[in-house]
C-alpha cells in the first residue's frame, strides 16, 4: 500500500530545515513518520514535543509503557508502530516472550499481575474507549496521580499516533 500524502524528504525544503534539525536532535533521524507530519509542520512540531515527552519523560517505568505502546499498536493493526518499539521494549527489560505474548488476542499468563491490569485497561481504552469504575479502581490499586495519568495518556497518545499510521498508510 501507497502512503496517502507524500513524504517529505529531508533537506528539499529550506523553510524546514529548523524543524528538522530539532527532529533529528530529538530522534537521531527523520523517521518515515516524521517525513509524512512535515506535511503540517505545526502538527509535527507539537508531535513531536508531545509525543517526547509521553515516551521520554513519564513517570511510568519504561518496561510498562513500551508494554502499552506494544498493544495499542497491535490492538490497532500498525505494524510500523510495533516494529518501531520493539526495540525500545527489550532495552527497556521486557523479555521476548513478552513482547510475542502482547500479539495474542487474551492477556497470556506471561504477564505479572501488574502488567494484566495494565493490558486490560489499554485494551478497554482501545477497544471501548469507556472505562468501567470497577477496572478503573483495580488499576487505582496500583497507580495514582502522576502516574495514572501518564498511564492512560499514553494508551490515548499511542492510539492517536497508531491511528494516524494506519488511516494513511505509512509504513505499509
Amino acid at each position: 500500500m501507497t502512503a496517502r500524502i507524500p513524504a517529505i524528504a529531508p533537506g528539499t525544503q529550506p523553510e524546514l530545515a529548523a524543524l528538522e534539525a530539532k527532529i533529528t536532535a530529538k530522534r537521531g533521524r527523520i523517521t518515515p513518520l516524521y517525513q509524512h507530519l512535515l506535511n503540517s509542520p505545526v502538527m509535527a512540531e507539537g508531535w513531536e514535543e508531545f509525543l517526547s515527552a509521553v515516551r521520554q519523560r513519564n513517570s511510568l517505568p519504561a518496561d510498562l509503557r513500551e508494554l502499552v505502546i506494544l498493544r495499542v499498536a497491535v490492538l490497532n493493526h500498525a505494524p510500523y508502530e510495533f516494529d518501531a518499539h520493539v526495540p525500545h521494549a527489550l532495552q527497556a527489560g521486557l523479555s521476548q516472550a513478552k513482547v510475542d505474548a502482547v500479539k495474542e488476542h487474551h492477556i497470556a499468563a506471561v504477564f505479572t499481575e501488574l502488567e494484566a491490569v495494565v493490558l486490560r485497561l489499554t485494551d478497554t481504552m482501545t477497544r471501548e474507549i469507556h472505562v468501567p469504575d470497577a477496572l478503573f479502581a483495580e488499576v487505582a490499586q496500583h497507580y495514582q496521580g502522576q502516574q495514572l495519568l501518564d498511564l492512560c495518556i499514553t494508551v490515548g497518545a499511542y492510539n492517536m499516533v497508531s491511528r494516524v499510521l494506519v488511516a494513511l498508510h505509512i509504513g505499509h
